[in-house]
């Protein structure tokens, strides 16, 4: 019942969902603001090596922000999670791959990078306040809770409190990455097709 140890992981999951959407989906609408998207779309490389090459540096860089803010949460808040790390970490890479989906997918709608932004903050937000960070998903409604299940969010905050507070391996884990894993693939799916088509 620790306020710190309750919330902190939650945190640590925003910070990581807000870089991995907002980033991605600014990234290509920049390229279409600045004129260069029709260059990279003539070009020989492959539509899958651009996009990959556009979101594996977002992917990377909310690695390192949820690495540093476990060495924040171990060293300043006293932290010290009763499972392992690689759980987390294997988790969160597999996250990312739906976060950055999402992102993707804001881009190949957006024309512009404000809207982008206010697209992604919006979601973002939503995402997080029907995650069960702030309010817990039991005291929810019943409508309120289906909602949450088609929430990425809630399972990653989810795993994060099951490997900080129980000791969650590999093994606990699975519902929640094949569910991870399915949104990964419905997210990144939408924005290719998506992208193919508006690109021709």
């Amino acid at each position: 019942m620790n306020y710190k140890v309750f919330m902190v992981p939650g945190i640590l999951v925003m910070l990581v969902t807000m870089i991995g959407s907002t980033f991605a989906s600014n990234n290509i609408v920049r390229e279409k603001e600045m004129g260069t998207i029709e260059q990279i779309n003539v070009s020989p490389i492959k539509k899958y090596q651009f996009i990959l090459g556009k979101l594996i540096p977002f992917w990377m860089l909310a690695i390192s922000v949820l690495t540093i803010g476990l060495l924040i949460a171990r060293f300043v808040y006293g932290i010290v999670p009763v499972g392992h790390y690689y759980t987390i970490y294997i988790f969160a890479a597999i996250y990312l791959l739906a976060v950055l989906g999402l992102g993707l997918l804001l881009s190949t709608y957006a024309q512009t990078q404000q809207q982008s932004m206010l697209v992604s903050f919006f979601v973002t937000m939503i995402f997080n306040l029907m995650s069960g960070l702030y309010t817990p998903i039991e005291s929810m409604p019943g409508w309120a809770q289906i909602i949450t299940r088609f929430n990425p969010v809630s399972y990653f905050i989810e795993v994060m409190r099951m490997v900080m507070l129980k000791g969650s391996g590999l093994a606990d884990i699975l519902p929640q990455i094949f569910a991870i894993l399915g949104f990964a693939v419905f997210f990144n799916g939408w924005a290719i097709l998506n992208y193919s088509k508006r690109t021709g």
